[in-house]
């Protein structure tokens, strides 16, 4: 570290020397502080599960048997690569032998549960005004390309990205035994399909304002969005009856629902199911196709080769075992005794966020009571989850001596955890559901549920760890935590009650004050280059008001303790943002990803303040110096 950086660039004093001698693996698009934990766990788990392997009496319950049984299946690559593209043929053959919509229509239920693919989808989730209570949600297919901008006339990454998915896609169809011109056809009808697709969908921008998901709408009338499908018989197959109201998350979709499937446009939406089922398995089939399916990925990325074959093979069982795994990571790794402190940590920063709310000088009386009530009522979830959803009990291998392929065996698991969540319909919601696994080198806020989650994998160094000093912990996971408790009070979590319902608690006069404040907070941000392109600050802006919250609230708590060390807390806040990424991948972040670059996380929120400038001694004259009047403070 260059301490005589800090005045000019933070996150370079920090990580310049790191960033110089670091080595993105060939496989990643990126390394760096989040990454090196990922790769570490990875690494631990990856052994333990091929010591299971090796010896079932390691194994230590019936879930993990399972999971070993479909890591076996997924690492078995002689078996794979024997099996060829026999196991994907079945479902081709089903798309490819629809002779019309009709067809299509005669078995759209069982179609939506196996998995195969439509130009729009149903699902389940809380509903955003009653979450108590599941609800059915209807929403816009994926594009090819990584966003609606992609589309927009003169992208100059677009005609060769699509130039590399139709080769890509070509060499696959020629795996699976399809003749060149055949191919050809295929691929070039769903690229047009994609096309008639891509103004109708929302950009990245658009869907991360969630308020703008919520279009209820009854039963029926989204089952006259198509002429062509039966969609009151799909709802009936789905959940058994026609739903007093769905939530369309997409409504100006909808609208040319029935533009798009139409009889004029089968043949185009039947080629692009076709290239949309092959490129969604290749993960499951022989090494080449393995290789070859990933080829898009990695353009996208910059990465120049696919993930070891053991590794690969243990994403895939950890990906669909991720409770189980997660749960076995955990107990044996994290402990109940890191979990409880972990936890009081957690609470000790929620205090903290009260008291600020509390003296908060620009909120009225009304919504800082309300504000502290929702704080109040936050679920806290640390390390591991307390039980393991039931649906994992169902998921039973089937060997290859008894016909099971790892395809076979994916599908059907599949299938099973779909029927489950649309079982879930008009049930209770479970709100100590967990979202990711607990080697999972993250955390989140949910704000349909008003909970933040924090798993064990993220909890260590250089975000936690005993070895550090309390300010450097409240600079990495200290700042993590309270990000996470801001993302309740951003331009997005603001807008959803204590009870995660979707509910305006604020006074006119504070949501126009908040809203000033958060387009200060847009400008900041908007238009900062890095990487060869420039950041979106509405993209951005929920992760930039956590991050801001975050990092002034634990800034907080670390000047409580009396040997507080705050060139310590950000230096380790600087640590945390590490990255040395491709540019293909900082490129692809910049349109899609709600969060800023990592550097600009680290440098710009700590120009906002005062104690950084004191810390170091910045002055006017220092580029990591802004203005007073420039600063943004919103929590």
């Amino acid at each position: 570290m260059d301490t005589t950086k800090i005045k000019d660039d933070l996150y370079e004093a920090v990580n310049g020397e790191w960033i110089k001698d670091a080595v993105i693996p060939a496989d990643k698009p990126a390394t760096g502080g989040f990454q090196d934990l990922v790769d570490e766990i990875d690494d631990l788990l990856i052994a333990d599960t091929k010591k299971m392997s090796a010896d079932p009496s390691l194994i230590p319950n019936d879930l993990m048997k399972e999971y070993i049984a479909y890591f076996q299946l997924a690492n078995d690559y002689q078996k794979r690569d024997q099996d060829g593209a026999s196991p994907l043929l079945p479902l081709l053959n089903q798309v490819a032998e629809l002779k019309n919509l009709a067809d299509l229509d005669q078995q759209l239920t069982s179609w939506v549960l196996a998995g195969l693919p439509l130009p729009f989808g149903v699902d389940v989730d809380a509903d955003m005004k009653n979450t108590k209570i599941n609800a059915l949600f209807a929403g816009a297919p994926n594009l090819i390309l990584p966003d609606k901008t992609y589309y927009e006339p003169d992208h100059p990454q677009a005609p060769q990205l699509l130039a590399i998915f139709k080769e890509m896609t070509l060499k696959l169809f020629a795996l699976a035994g399809y003749k060149a011109d055949t191919a050809e056809k295929i691929t070039d009808e769903a690229l047009q399909f994609d096309k008639l697709l891509a103004p109708h969908v929302k950009s990245a921008e658009e869907n991360a304002d969630y308020s703008k998901m919520y279009n209820p709408e009854s039963g029926e009338e989204f089952i006259k969005y198509s002429q062509q499908l039966d969609l009151k018989k799909l709802l009936i197959g789905l959940v058994g009856e026609v739903p007093e109201k769905i939530i369309v998350t997409e409504p100006l979709f909808f609208t040319k629902l029935n533009d798009l499937i139409t009889p004029a446009t089968f043949p185009q939406m039947k080629s692009w199911m076709l290239v949309m089922t092959i490129n969604a398995l290749t993960a499951y089939l022989s090494e080449e196709f393995r290789q070859v399916g990933g080829i898009y990925n990695r353009a996208l990325s910059g990465a120049p080769e696919a993930r070891p074959q053991g590794k690969a093979a243990f994403y895939l069982a950890a990906g669909r075992f991720d409770q189980i795994i997660g749960d076995y990571y955990g107990k044996k790794y994290f402990g109940e005794q890191a979990k409880k402190d972990v936890q009081q940590m957690v609470e000790q920063m929620i205090g903290i966020y009260q008291e600020r709310l509390s003296s908060n000088s620009w909120l009225g009386e009304a919504t800082r009571e309300k504000a502290i009530t929702k704080l109040k009522t936050l679920g806290i979830h640390v390390g591991y989850p307390e039980k393991i959803p039931p649906i994992y009990t169902q998921f039973t291998v089937t060997p290859a001596a008894k016909g099971g392929s790892l395809l076979s065996n994916a599908l059907h698991f599949s299938q099973l955890k779909r029927r489950d969540e649309y079982a879930k319909w008009n049930k209770p919601v479970e709100r100590d559901e967990w979202e990711m696994s607990a080697n999972t080198v993250n955390a989140y806020y949910h704000p349909f549920r008003n909970i933040i989650v924090f798993p064990a994998a993220i909890l260590q160094a250089p975000f936690y760890s005993l070895e550090q000093s309390s300010s450097e912990n409240f600079g990495g996971i200290g700042a993590v935590i309270a990000h996470e408790i801001s993302h309740a009070f951003d331009n997005n979590g603001s807008l959803f009650d204590e009870y995660g319902n979707l509910n305006n608690w604020w006074t006119d006069d504070d949501q126009t004050h908040f809203q000033a404040l958060a387009d200060q907070m847009i400008a900041e941000f908007d238009g900062l280059g890095i990487a060869g392109g420039k950041v979106n600050g509405k993209l951005t802006v929920s992760e930039n008001i956590a991050d801001a919250g975050g990092l002034s609230c634990a800034l907080e708590a670390a000047k409580k303790d009396p040997n507080a060390d705050l060139a310590g807390f950000f230096i380790n806040w600087a640590t945390i943002w590490r990255m040395k990424a491709r540019q293909e991948y900082t490129q692809l972040l910049l349109s899609v990803d709600v969060h800023a670059p990592n550097k600009l996380r680290a440098n710009v929120q700590v120009k906002n303040l005062a104690e950084f400038y004191q810390t170091f001694g910045i002055k006017p004259a220092d580029t990591m110096y802004l203005a007073p009047e420039k600063r943004v403070s919103i929590w």
